[in-house]
């Protein structure tokens, strides 16, 4: 059975080099597979109705917590949350199950609710014939991965909805995303395809148990990631990875390939990672102003709310500018790290006014009272109070009679220049709209307008004669004018569910603007973001995560009558969150809690026998087949992120068994990093760090002393990738203390706070004073 590699863009932004699984008898059996046609990219329609009409159905979906399943309680479906009732009545009535996977800000997900869940008819002959089951992916990732993965392989591509019919005992047959309801051209709407499927499980459902054992074996046997026998690459894949990302680049809007463009946080850390090993060469300028460039890009354009803040999830053309108006909670934390970075390397204002306006954002918007961080904002709502149709984007964009009527009045210090002239030069206001069709083919954008910055703030300056002070002041004050007046629209819906995982990439968000920024605020929110996971999120008896939590009608936390356990994501990027928060407020806390996952996370998910982590512990019986991530995509995989939590644990703790376990994991990619390493950025972040030497950065001193927070604040303006920073505070009881022999041994130097830059725990001469410190730190 051969395999081979598809590129494919899925509906997450997720670039994959997925292996096409299945023996080409399976693929190509006349009638299985669903047509191709469905899994083209649609980048705007309309959303679903509401009416204030009581529900006339009412079915199990409406004792779930998850915001997608309640979304679905009222269809005439007969919905079954994934678990063993559903299993059990498939079995018993011997039907197929139909899956159906989304999440509740999904555009297309809402479009088949309406036209196809919403229908009693369609409801009927689903109800008759199958068993159906709802999951939302955000909660459990591991049946999401494991039907996406039957979907490409047999699809070439994959997206949501997803939708799969599984025999009783799970395994996949037919599979497809988004159905038309309707008979169409000659291609069959959805309640035909559920007949004809149901006709072919009367008819072949021995021939169709048989092949979905044969999907299941095929799949196993071509997901697996075993040791080769191979060596850690060397630094072939970081040239080949930055080769394939600059002949990629788009020199003059920035981002890599063609539309639809995503932000993927993992390739600027892949860059800085590159540029901060050689900042004096041609090539690690370079990868700077790749990504530098990229970042101005997406700043100006339209895939950032220049009036709420915070970023929408893509870019449906090359400009950056009309995007899918979804806001999700992991991009939020990835590029508020990524700005940061871009701040400390350039040192430009700019970057770190973004990192703001993204955790300005997240604050208001996304967060929670009692400290976590919701997950997301939908794209569409309602256009105004009585609409009865939602529309994408419909929350946040403009007519240009709307901004002149709004911005009315003149400029301070102006008796001739209007704001409104002033914000529709800056922001490329027009007033027939500024979307072409091509990127609005449903009209839900006429007249309407996506704010774009196209040139520079001397230009609408030179152009509406005013001074640069005065025109950034009256875009300012025009910005809060269109804020206020925005509120006073519907808003979009809010997936108020909350993610052990993306709550810690928000975490490593707000604890790297703390540092970059020096701002105690920002690392005080992610403190009380991380004692909110410990609290509602972890079971302190067990030692394990949970996946998500969820936000009661009374502003209490709330769970599930059978908690979800955390998956290997969950451990990894709060692993790393907790690492990044030790570095931003020397809580050895945190930093003991990590080293305390991560075993936990070695127990619960590693492969003793091939090494790397599973994305699900062993003994769940409903997942049959046990997946190891390796693929960066919108998110990084689990095993890129652990590689390097890793490598950073055994350097803070000086831990020869997790060095040994990053290695290991490195080689068991080897293949996959010297192939197609832009497949894994984050993970040949972590294969350069452990080609290089890390830099001990221990700072002996008081931890509230102002000399002290002088040498720490010194530390974090420059961007070292390598380095691991503690903080010495002469506590011989403390963990790092006990842990690390050498800490005992470094003394204040005249009782002033003292430097230490150590390679290997072998350490340089000490220093007291920032100059010093900083003379250490640029010149090796």
């Amino acid at each position: 059975m051969s395999s081979f590699f598809i590129r494919c863009l899925t509906a997450n932004g997720r670039q994959a080099f997925t292996p096409s699984l299945l023996p080409r008898s399976l693929v190509k059996h006349s009638g299985l597979f669903t047509p191709r046609s469905y899994l083209i990219n649609r980048t705007m329609a309309t959303g679903g109705d509401d009416t204030d009409k009581p529900p006339k159905h009412e079915n199990r979906l409406a004792k779930e917590m998850s915001p997608y399943l309640l979304q679905h309680a009222h269809n005439p479906v007969d919905w079954y949350p994934w678990g063993q009732e559903a299993f059990d009545k498939a079995k018993a009535e011997n039907k197929l199950i139909f899956l159906s996977v989304g999440y509740s800000t999904c555009h297309w997900c809402h479009v088949m609710e309406r036209e196809s869940f919403e229908n009693i008819e369609t409801g009927k002959i689903m109800n008759k014939h199958f068993i159906s089951i709802k999951v939302d992916r955000e909660e459990r990732p591991d049946v999401d991965k494991m039907y996406m993965t039957f979907i490409q392989a047999t699809q070439g591509g994959g997206g949501w909805p997803m939708s799969v019919w599984l025999t009783p005992d799970l395994k996949p047959v037919v599979g497809g995303t988004y159905f038309p309801p309707k008979d169409h051209f000659g291609r069959p709407g959805f309640p035909t395809i559920l007949s004809r499927i149901a006709k072919m499980w009367e008819e072949k459902r021995d021939q169709l148990n048989s092949q979905g054992t044969m999907i299941i074996d095929a799949l196993m046997q071509n997901t697996a990631v075993k040791k080769t026998g191979q060596s850690i690459p060397g630094k072939e894949s970081q040239d080949k990875c930055y080769s394939q990302l600059e002949q990629s680049y788009d020199e003059q809007y920035g981002g890599f390939g063609q539309a639809p463009k995503f932000p993927q946080p993992v390739n600027f850390n892949f860059l800085f990672q590159l540029y901060a090993s050689e900042a004096s060469s041609d090539r690690g300028m370079k990868c700077m102003d790749m990504a530098l460039h990229t970042l101005k890009m997406m700043a100006r354009g339209g895939i950032h709310d220049h009036i709420s803040q915070g970023f929408h999830r893509y870019s449906t053309d090359r400009f950056w500018h009309v995007p899918h108006f979804e806001k999700m909670l992991y991009d939020q934390g990835q590029l508020a790290v990524t700005y940061a970075i871009a701040y400390q390397i350039s040192k430009d204002e700019l970057y770190a006014d973004i990192t703001r306006d993204i955790l300005t954002y997240v604050s208001r918007d996304l967060s929670d009272k009692n400290g976590g961080f919701y997950s997301a904002e939908d794209a569409d709502s309602f256009p105004n109070e009585t609409a009865e149709q939602r529309k994408e984007g419909s929350f946040c964009v403009w007519t240009e009679k709307d901004i002149r009527r709004l911005l009315s009045d003149n400029v301070a210090g102006s008796d001739s220049v209007k704001l409104s002239d002033v914000f529709v030069k800056h922001y490329g206001i027009s007033q027939s709209g500024n979307v072409s069709f091509e990127h609005d083919p449903h009209g839900e954008l006429q007249n309407q307008n996506v704010l774009i910055i196209r040139g520079e703030i001397e230009d609408t300056a030179s152009v509406c004669n005013l001074d640069r002070t005065t025109t950034t002041e009256a875009l300012a004050k025009c910005r809060n004018i269109l804020y206020t007046e925005r509120q006073k629209r519907p808003k979009p819906h809010l997936d108020s569910k909350m993610i052990t995982s993306w709550n810690g990439l928000m975490i490593s968000g707000f604890a790297k603007a703390g540092q970059a920024l020096d701002s105690e605020e920002y690392t005080q929110r992610a403190v009380r973001a991380a004692n909110f996971v410990k609290k509602h999120m972890y079971d302190k008896a067990s030692g394990c995560l949970l996946r998500s939590c969820y936000a009661g009608q009374s502003g209490d936390i709330t769970q599930i009558s059978v908690p979800i356990n955390g998956f290997v994501d969950d451990y990894a990027y709060l692993i790393r969150a907790l690492l990044d928060l030790y570095e931003a407020c020397y809580d050895e806390a945190w930093l003991e809690w990590a080293a305390e996952l991560q075993s936990k996370q070695d127990e619960l998910f590693w492969d003793s026998e091939g090494a790397a982590y599973f994305t699900v512990p062993d003994g769940d019986s409903t997942i049959l087949v046990r997946m190891k991530e390796d693929q960066d995509g919108a998110e990084p995989s689990a095993n890129s992120v652990s590689a390097m939590n890793l490598l950073r644990l055994a350097n803070y703790l000086d831990n020869k068994n997790w060095l040994d376990k990053a290695e290991a994991l490195l080689t068991v990619f080897g293949e996959r990093l010297r192939k197609i390493p832009i497949a894994l950025p984050e993970m040949v972040c972590a294969l350069m760090y452990q080609q290089s030497t890390p830099k001990q950065i221990i700072i002996r001193g008081d931890r509230d002393a102002e000399d002290t927070k002088q040498l720490l604040e010194c530390v974090h303006s420059f961007y070292i990738p390598n380095k691991v920073l503690i903080l010495a505070d002469g506590n011989a009881e403390s963990f790092l203390y006990k842990t690390l022999k050498v800490l005992p041994t470094l003394e204040m130097l005249e009782n002033k706070a003292t430097a230490y830059v150590c390679e290997n725990y072998a350490c340089q001469l000490p220093v007291n004073t920032v100059a010093e410190l900083e003379r250490l730190l640029t010149n090796p």
